[in-house]
């Protein structure tokens, strides 16, 4: 893969600053500008930030990487090396400000996606070549530069090669730019294209998932995936059965896959953002009810050689276990009601699968059926009184101003409809359980404190419209 010459990229930088700072010359020079003149020349659009200090910046970590002479920072026997301390914290200026949309356009016509990616390519730091790329995530944001960062092919595919980094802090900012990328309307079908031909970028992802421990990355890595699989259906059902597709691949071969399979995969990063992750389990469990909502999904799930008893026995207990207990309160299914909603979706899908070969007995989930009813009942209660708080927003966090009254209503009205999407799911899955039930079950749940009266009656209201066979 040709890359650009960091020497290259030094004649652009020079390039440009010559075009920025010469003046004509076909003219008597003008009178020396004021000092308010020559910083509203350099600045940045409407910011305060220098062209200047940009250029000098830029040109420091340019020299860094190709450095002349014999005297080098970066050499070529492999080893990392460590950012000067002053030389990190300017570039670090750099990444802050390429939050502004002013900065990152401007950036983007200096053609700096060209000189970081050189930098890139040179990079032995690994400090450097995560700020590099934190820079053209925050670029990523606005859309003119997002295009510009898109159409740089060579750019996409190291990017993409990126993801099989070993450094943690790089993987979460390359997830992030991707995602960012991905959530582009205009480019995010390109951004596909070239993850369909790279199958390194499935294998990575997978390896992040199952030996992972950073909740941040997982967390960005499922986000990322998410909103592949949820954009592309073909790339999603392409990675769960990407073992049928090797029918004639050797053992090794078959064992490699194996290690990589996603479901297991995703089950991994879900065992390790269960206890103080939310938002992350969030985003998994949604990968896999995305899985369920095709047949192959859902093949790939309960056609294991455990027939999904690993993804049953996991979900199951965080619903049991981690979700909307005994002595939590009523208002606490609004704040877990996407969480909820995906995880029983699951549940509900693999339990409506299990038909046939019955392998899981209601008998041995009794606390599951329980769960189910005093959620339903809880969510019925939430949605008769106004929400006291605001529920925790899913997945994406809200970064701007303090929200005005209209927006808190707003929230009550996303809660309301979170709400109503979990008691659809929650009359269904117990449509189908009351379907294999035994008044002996219900006089044992019963007994057990797992059901009440109440429970009941809310059930009833729910299921007889829709669920009267149940």
């Amino acid at each position: 893969m040709r890359q650009p010459e960091p020497g290259r990229a030094k004649q652009l930088l020079r390039t440009h600053c010559l075009d920025s700072l010469n003046v004509g010359m076909d003219r008597n020079p003008s009178p020396p500008p004021s000092d308010e003149e020559t910083t509203r020349v350099d600045a940045i659009g409407s910011t305060v930030y220098s062209k200047h200090w940009l250029f000098s910046t830029l040109m420091r970590l340019i020299e860094l990487v190709s450095p002349e002479g014999e005297d080098t920072e970066v050499t070529d026997s492999g080893a990392e090396t460590e950012l000067d301390e002053d030389l990190e914290n300017e570039i670090c200026k750099i990444w802050d400000m390429s939050m502004d949309e002013d900065v990152a356009v401007f950036l983007q016509e200096f053609n700096a996606t060209d000189i970081l990616l050189g930098i890139i390519g040179k990079s032995k730091c690994p400090r450097l070549t995560e700020i590099c790329v934190g820079i053209l995530g925050n670029m990523a944001c606005y859309k003119e530069t997002c295009q510009s960062i898109t159409n740089n092919n060579n750019l996409v595919e190291v990017l993409l090669l990126l993801l099989g980094d070993t450094d943690p802090p790089t993987l979460l900012e390359t997830s992030r730019l991707i995602l960012s990328c991905l959530s582009q309307p205009d480019v995010s079908n390109i951004w596909i294209d070239q993850i369909h031909k790279q199958r390194s970028v499935r294998e990575n992802v997978c390896f992040i998932m199952q030996s992972s421990t950073n909740a941040d990355l997982l967390g960005k890595i499922g986000e990322m995936v998410d909103k592949l699989f949820d954009l592309d259906k073909e790339l999603m059902l392409k990675w769960v059965s990407d073992l049928k597709e090797l029918p004639d691949a050797s053992t090794t071969e078959q064992e490699k896959m194996a290690e990589t399979a996603v479901v297991p995969c995703l089950l991994e990063a879900a065992r390790q953002l269960r206890s103080d992750n939310i938002e992350g389990l969030e985003v998994y469990m949604h990968i896999l009810q995305l899985l369920t909502t095709a047949n192959e999904g859902i093949q790939a799930i309960v056609k294991t050689p455990d027939k999904g008893e690993a993804t049953w026995t996991l979900l199951n207990d965080i619903v049991c276990t981690d979700l909307c207990q005994d002595d939590d309160p009523a208002i606490i299914v609004e704040e877990q009601a996407c969480v909820l909603s995906s995880t029983l979706a699951v549940l509900s899908a693999m339990f409506a699968s299990n038909m046939e070969e019955n392998y899981i007995k209601i008998e041995q989930n009794l606390p599951l059926l329980g769960t189910l009813l005093r959620v339903l009942l809880y969510a019925e209660e939430s949605q008769k009184k106004p929400s006291e708080v605001i529920r925790r927003p899913s997945v994406v966090k809200f970064s701007g101003p303090s929200p005005r009254s209209g927006a808190q209503k707003g929230k009550r009205r996303e809660g309301d409809f979170h709400l109503k999407i979990l008691l659809g799911i929650c009359s269904e899955f117990l449509s189908e359980i009351f379907m294999d039930i035994s008044k002996e079950i219900v006089s044992n749940s019963f007994k057990e404190g797992l059901l009440s009266q109440a429970m009941c009656t809310c059930a009833f209201q729910h299921l007889l419209p829709l669920y009267h066979t149940a």
